[in-house]
């Protein structure tokens, strides 16, 4: 086995140790110790991957975006119909909020935010990098005429706003049960409906 394979491996065994042990105790009651116990890695293998906790528990939630949903950073295509793309986009944006892996981390980074604003700083705005894709097909679709005049960060952020409103927050903050998949395509359409009514050109 190549050396850079297996420093791959140890990159993904400490990122799932990671996982497990932000999923089960918390971000303040993890240590990168006992992320390097669980990974069987010594903690100077740890640090060379990764310099903070902060920065760990960030790829950590960047390695649940990526697989649970490959669709998020799909570019605009001006041949095709603006309903379709963005029922891409939103499903792909639903599917990941239903992973229950990825809802107990965000877990793990409200609480952290409420109780260390400072220290969540780094988590939010790494967080934030990851939800550019709506940002950037807005501007896009913006540019090609078909939008109304629109401030693509804000309109992004309607849309994230319908859509966490059933699909997150419920979940995030009173244990509601993951949607349905029928509950799933009955948020996106009604998102659609409004987000559309709204912007189209």
């Amino acid at each position: 086995m190549s050396k850079t394979r297996l420093t791959d491996l140890k990159r993904d065994a400490i990122i799932q140790a990671a996982i497990g042990e932000f999923r089960e105790r918390g971000y303040e009651a993890t240590s990168m110790d006992k992320v390097a116990a669980r990974a069987e890695v010594s903690k100077r293998t740890v640090y060379n991957h990764f310099a903070s906790k902060e920065g760990l528990f960030a790829e950590c939630l960047d390695t649940l975006w990526q697989s649970c949903d490959p669709g998020l950073d799909q570019g605009y295509k001006a041949d095709s119909p603006l309903r379709d793309q963005l029922a891409a986009l939103l499903a792909a944006k639903v599917t990941m909020l239903r992973d229950p892996s990825f809802l107990d981390l965000a877990k793990v980074a409200v609480a952290e935010a409420i109780h260390s604003p400072e220290r969540a700083q780094v988590i939010v705005q790494r967080i934030g990098k990851r939800e550019q894709g709506l940002n950037h097909w807005l501007a896009a679709a913006l540019a090609d005429g078909r939008l109304k005049p629109l401030d693509p960060d804000m309109a992004a952020q309607q849309l994230h706003g319908l859509l966490k409103t059933f699909a997150f927050w419920p979940q995030l903050t009173m244990g509601a049960p993951l949607l349905s998949d029928g509950e799933a395509k009955a948020v996106i359409e009604s998102a659609l409906d409004m987000f559309l009514a709204c912007y189209q050109a």
